[in-house]
């Protein structure tokens, strides 16, 4: 009832692209519903890019709102010697993602270029044919973030058809191994390494981890995760680690993790999780069970989003660069462009430094192991 009413108001135009809703307290006064499900309407709208959100601001009308999944739009009139940028993202609305797209916008606005927009909804079919528009639109240069980027891809064969008609392109978030591209992404091994070190600091042994393994960046992850046991010589056991894919992202994942808290012998105190959705979604089935966070069981995030401080429970997350990826991604691709005719102008990939931003979502058992050096307090 509440998505619908909200995607009434929006296709009836009472509320306009770029444009604030109601806020969380408003909807649940409005409608007579939990702030549960306020959120998790919203939430749907937002994945589905009808809604996006800006951390400390509020929730609003996606310019895209009227197409959820849509394909790459008709650029804009080209400016006198103008160029056309390609982008494309996994998805429109999720979580991080508007900031790094506000970020390229803002850049490739300021200096004349047009965008040529589209989403793959992590899928590789998808993936295909938005690659196949791009160069059937003659983009000057292409920014995109891999579909499942931990196997074998079979679109490998644009990428290098644009390799050989000099379109430059590049990857962030992830990349494909196969083609070894520039590529600008977080070094998630380190964020996995700092958000299980944390709990081991805090006196925790029992940490199970949550992790996406059909892209890179839970792969990574999940390597610094094994590497913080390995170093603090943590035992290990039969089910620290816990797998999922796109399609059983939620459901699949939060089942194999509440089998796990049915009895003292396998329950966890601590948990990493693949991203800040992923730690929202458990500490909602956590107190279903009845347990508290942190002081039942203590809760890492990852990507520090909105996300990390949208409940009562404020999440204890590792940072992503969001915005300054959007940023630094349009200043490579347009600098790649402009002198991709000249000797000498490769550019050099960006690996970002994470940091672990420490909140309420964790708590120690002991009190005589100090804390990690590399993260930072809020």
């Amino acid at each position: 009832m509440v998505k619908d009413k909200i995607k009434e108001w929006i296709e009836n135009g009472d509320v306009q692209p770029g444009e604030k809703i109601y806020s969380e307290n408003e909807l649940v006064k409005m409608f007579g519903v939990s702030r549960h499900t306020v959120r998790q309407a919203v939430g749907d709208l937002v994945h589905e890019g009808w809604l996006y959100r800006e951390q400390g601001a509020g929730t609003f009308v996606s310019s895209l709102a009227r197409e959820p999944h849509p394909a790459p739009q008709e650029p804009a009139a080209e400016p006198a010697g103008g160029k056309n940028i390609g982008v494309i993202t996994t998805y429109i609305s999720d979580y991080i993602f508007p900031s790094i797209i506000k970020g390229i916008e803002s850049y490739l606005t300021s200096k004349g270029y047009s965008l040529v927009f589209a989403c793959t909804d992590n899928d590789i079919e998808k993936e295909k044919q938005c690659l196949e528009t791009m160069l059937s639109r003659n983009i000057d240069g292409l920014i995109v973030e891999p579909t499942k980027s931990s196997g074998y891809n079979p679109n490998v064969n644009y990428y290098l058809q644009m390799e050989q008609k000099n379109i430059p392109y590049l990857m962030i978030n992830q990349f494909y191994s196969q083609l070894n591209p520039p590529h600008m992404l977080l070094n998630d091994e380190k964020g996995g390494f700092i958000a299980t070190d944390h709990l081991i600091h805090q006196g925790h042994e029992r940490i199970i981890g949550l992790f996406k393994t059909d892209d890179l960046q839970g792969v990574y992850r999940m390597k610094g995760f094994v590497s913080a046991f390995r170093k603090n010589n943590i035992t290990f056991f039969p089910e620290m680690i816990i797998t999922y894919s796109t399609e059983d992202e939620k459901s699949g994942i939060l089942d194999k993790l509440n089998g796990l808290l049915d009895s003292p012998e396998t329950m966890p105190t601590g948990i990493v999780c693949y991203n800040d959705q992923m730690a929202l979604a458990v500490i909602d089935m956590l107190r279903e069970h009845g347990l508290n966070v942190p002081d039942d069981i203590s809760i890492v995030g990852y990507d520090d989003s909105y996300l990390a401080t949208a409940s009562d429970v404020k999440i204890t997350s590792v940072t992503h660069p969001k915005m300054q990826m959007g940023i630094d991604a349009a200043k490579w691709i347009v600098s790649a462009v402009e002198n991709k005719h000249e000797d000498g102008n490769e550019q050099d990939s960006i690996i970002y430094d994470p940091e672990l931003v420490i909140r309420n979502s964790t708590k120690p058992i002991t009190s005589d192991l100090q804390q990690p050096i590399t993260v930072s307090q809020e």
